[in-house]
């Protein structure tokens, strides 16, 4: 160990600040420090500690499942070349270049996933990624308060409700109104208030999520729209499934002014829920609003490309009063990932990619429904996900459970975020899911109904 401070170096500091020892400078106050010490394995040789590692690994028996799982982490197909490249040394860094010209390549790729975010989106501009498409939002609500001067916004209670928490948590702080649009029965957002509520001009912007939460469909019409213009109020569109953009409408074709959402689908594995990579975009008129940074392509005094930080929004570059967020940094590798899988792939690979999610996401649904007593919660078209009525005899849970000890991880509860839709369950299909593992869904369904038929009718007769 290097210690660049002499006996008496470390003397004269510890005198200056009235301490007799580094142990007494270092004591924990009795009433946190631990009571006993902590129970930490020996140290062990490397081959010893790897065999120990790959044991505590195999009791992880989740790769054993089938899984249906979605609402807002997808499982998606990564072509090998994606962590083959995204891993080399250049780019294992996930922080902020403070001296960021001198890293072009950084740079460059920063610009390439502003490009495809842009391309995806219809819009004009996007910055170099934030933490998560729930913080995505939050910033864009920022922005649309920023724009408008009004303290208060509209959200459809059918976007994601992580993105709608973190929303709630960032109004608070900044004594913001936050209200919500009602779902409507076919599982979109219900716009029958939008034009009486706008009319009071207290709200900067209106969110709504498409595909939403239940993978419905959730696009307003061209009415929303006009009500949106002749109010002044900013539309922003959520996305939490990304995959959504190779095969939907942009967000700017129904008039979003900004698009948030994650990007985890492209590219980056779903890790236990991180890190992710969220993604804004907006019209140019809101340029100078959009956190973080933007990477512009300029030439250098030899006529060659080079990249900059054209805009530094934030409170590390500018004075802090001037910054348009508190956001300190991005999730700059995720968004490298992302930017390398969408250049694999290309438009038509991800335009395939797509639409092989909504062809197993019909085949679930005509699995499920097959099944006597298993219906359909919504009549709205899905993306890859779909929420599903379970049987009155029985619950969510115990046909969730039912699945579980099969093998399958058949979806989520929904009663768990809606308490109005504590019959559903929502189950994701996407393009890694095969029919071999919807025709067990399918099978093991089926069993679960019948034994719930069958303790219906003996708890019937036993009531006789």
């Amino acid at each position: 160990m290097y210690t660049p401070h002499t006996d008496s170096d470390i003397a004269e500091m510890l005198a200056v600040v009235g301490a007799s020892s580094l142990e007494e400078l270092a004591r924990v106050p009795v009433s946190v420090a631990l009571k006993e010490p902590l129970a930490l394995a020996p140290g062990l040789p490397e081959s010893d500690l790897a065999a120990t590692v790959a044991a505590f690994a195999a009791r992880n028996t989740a790769i054993e499942y089938t899984s249906f799982l979605g609402a807002g982490a997808y499982r998606h197909y990564v072509p090998p070349v994606v962590m083959s490249l995204a891993m080399r040394g250049e780019f294992l860094t996930a922080y902020t270049p403070y001296q960021a010209e001198v890293s072009q390549g950084y740079l460059q790729a920063i610009y390439e996933w502003q490009t495809y975010i842009c391309l995806l989106t219809g819009l004009d501009i996007a910055n170099a990624s934030v933490y998560d498409g729930a913080t995505a939002l939050a910033e864009a609500a920022i922005m649309a308060v920023n724009a408008t001067g009004r303290r208060a916004i509209l959200v459809s209670r059918a976007i994601h409700p992580n993105f709608r928490a973190v929303l709630e948590t960032y109004a608070h702080g900044l004594d913001l109104d936050v209200e919500e649009l009602p779902v409507g029965a076919d599982g979109t957002t219900d716009f029958a208030t939008l034009d009486a509520r706008l009319a009071e001009k207290r709200f900067a912007a209106v969110a709504v999520q498409s595909p939403n939460f239940f993978g419905c469909l959730d696009v307003p019409d061209a009415m929303v729209r006009e009500t949106l213009e002749r109010t002044g109020t900013i539309g922003i569109a959520a996305i939490a499934e990304a995959m959504s953009l190779g095969v939907l409408a942009t967000p700017a074709a129904w008039g979003a002014q900004i698009a948030v959402g994650e990007a985890q689908s492209f590219g980056n594995p779903l890790a236990y829920g991180g890190p992710y990579v969220g993604f804004i975009a907006a019209t140019k008129d809101h340029v100078r609003r959009i956190p973080g940074r933007l990477v512009g392509r300029s030439v250098d005094n030899r006529g060659n490309d080079a990249y900059v930080l054209t805009l530094q929004a934030r409170e590390q570059h500018i004075r802090r009063e001037k910054a348009t967020s508190n956001i300190c940094t991005n999730q700059a590798h995720c968004a490298l990932v992302a930017t390398i899988y969408l250049a694999a792939l290309g438009a038509t690979g991800l335009r395939r990619a797509a639409t092989l999610n909504l062809e197993r996401t019909r085949a679930l649904g005509d699995a499920i429904l097959s099944v006597p007593g298993f219906t359909r919660a919504f009549a709205a078209p899905v993306f890859n996900e779909l929420a599903i009525r379970v049987p009155k005899a029985t619950t969510p849970a115990t046909v969730l459970a039912g699945l579980q000890t099969r093998g399958i991880l058949g979806g989520v509860d929904l009663g768990r975020w809606y308490p109005s839709y504590d019959d559903c369950f929502l189950a994701t299909a996407t393009e890694v899911t095969t029919p071999r593992e919807i025709a067990a869904l399918r099978a093991a369904l089926a069993e679960i109904a019948n034994e719930t038929e069958i303790a219906t009718q003996q708890s019937v007769t036993a009531r006789a």
